[in-house]
């Protein structure tokens, strides 16, 4: 049994004092007054004098590389990143190899899952061509939703043809979630930077190529098939200020169509290609200052719903070349908790909105059952976070498989101590606890 000693809880939308025990897998208690002296007896007891002890991160968006790409990442590295940064459950994406397209892929992920993950984790459907029936016959009690690729990314599983999209938003039981990019534009915007500079488009293009226009055409047009069909879209990786325009300043519970940001967006722009290279080379690509400028100002409303990753990392060879060779895509995921309270500590947005869109409503979007709050009852899934403790980030201090991080060299003043995942240390003092193992989410939204 641990007690988790005075700490500024962050729920709810609420900053308060209270001790919070931990029981099994639960929390058991939580002691708003002083907590009985038996309870302490009986307990390992952790100070939380100086800390925020918010629930468990959920990152809405992985790509922990397992199966099939075992030199850039699996379930055991990526997860162990994740519970160094405070993530407790993650949902993980469907171009591996093979791709994530049917129930019985999911079962076998889950399976593989169980023996290595540190965290918890979901799995999306991927949508193909042709697997509309599997779709619509899958139980969405143990699968989070199903993955479109609108724009040709990582993995080759885009699907755009307009009869199929119709099919699948008029008959898909379950959320949609969508990588939102126009591949006409894109390739119009590719031909005009091959016969600038020949075969050698610098980096810096990326951001031409995978253009605003290129997201705004993509999403306006999901959006407009949302409405017309009512099913529930979630843009994901939103990285422009022109796409705001087509969300709703309301709480999630009130709207169907969602979005997701990610740190990278609101962290780097465009000018960040000369330091940094393919190292901020993702999909879609980052955008300008302006961009990112309002994209903060939009994590202050409801248009911005969810902060997930998009966690996908590549050995740093692989980031070698032009920009037609270095792959896209970064990691993230062992950061991105700090990143945001930083942005909190600038005044960017609050720390309970921080917890908000980290915690409580990705639990909602996607019915993530006992997780995601800090209630009498609920999972212990539970982060432990230093709030007056700088720290500047080097590449000894990354736990993903790939060893680099494009935050490497950025001063933080928050940090991540311990995280529960089911009410044991996963990560604590002594690093990440390698017997510690996560658990299918149960999730209650079909």
């Amino acid at each position: 049994m641990y007690l988790i000693h005075k700490a500024h809880v962050v729920n709810e939308g609420r900053v308060y004092k209270a001790s919070v025990c931990v029981k099994d897998d639960k929390i058991d208690a939580i002691f708003r007054d002083e907590v009985p002296q038996n309870i302490l007896d009986k307990s390992t007891v952790i100070d939380g004098e100086d800390c925020w002890l918010m629930p468990g991160v959920i990152d809405d968006h992985v790509h922990f590389r397992d199966p099939g790409y075992p030199a850039k990442g699996d379930f055991e590295s990526e997860s162990r990143a994740a519970v160094a940064g405070g993530v407790t459950s993650v949902l993980d994406m469907p171009n591996t190899q093979p791709q994530t397209v049917s129930v019985a892929d999911v079962e076998d992920k889950k399976a593989m899952a169980s023996a290595k993950s540190h965290c918890n984790y979901g799995f999306y459907l991927g949508v193909t061509a042709d697997n509309q029936d599997e779709l619509n016959r899958a139980d969405y009690s143990g699968i989070c939703g199903v993955k479109l690729f609108l724009g040709a990314s990582t993995g080759g599983m885009q699907v755009d043809d307009p009869e199929r999209l119709k099919r699948l938003f008029k008959e898909t039981p379950a959320l949609i979630a969508v990588h939102a990019e126009d591949n006409a534009v894109i390739q119009r915007n590719l031909a005009q930077c091959k016969q600038e500079y020949g075969g050698l488009v610098p980096i810096s293009c990326h951001s031409r190529i995978r253009s605003e226009q290129a997201c705004f055409d993509a999403s306006s047009k999901l959006v407009n098939l949302a409405r017309t069909t009512g099913a529930r879209l979630h843009i994901m990786h939103l990285s422009t200020a022109k796409e705001l325009a087509l969300l709703e300043d309301k709480p999630l519970a009130d709207k169907k169509i969602t979005a997701e940001i990610c740190p990278q967006y609101l962290t780097f722009c465009d000018a960040d290609y000369e330091a940094l290279g393919a190292r901020i080379k993702c999909n879609p690509a980052i955008k300008s200052a302006a961009d990112r400028d309002a994209l903060r100002a939009a994590l202050a409303t409801n248009k911005l719903d969810v902060i997930g990753t998009d966690h996908a990392p590549h050995a740093l060879s692989d980031k070698n070349g032009t920009c037609l060779e270095a792959a896209s895509g970064m990691p993230g995921i062992q950061f991105s908790l700090p990143l945001m309270l930083e942005l909190a500590k600038k005044g960017v947005l609050s720390v309970e909105q921080v917890v908000e869109k980290m915690c409580h409503n990705p639990a909602r979007l996607f019915g993530v059952q006992k997780r995601g709050f800090i209630r009498k009852g609920y999972q212990a899934d539970l982060v432990l976070v230093h709030r007056k403790f700088p720290w500047t980030l080097g590449a000894d201090a990354v736990q993903s498989k790939c060893g680099w991080s494009p935050y490497e060299g950025q001063s933080f003043s928050t940090k991540v101590l311990y995280t529960f995942v089911n009410g044991q240390v996963a990560f604590g003092p002594q690093g990440v606890a390698g017997d510690v193992r996560g658990q299918a989410l149960t999730l209650g939204r079909g």
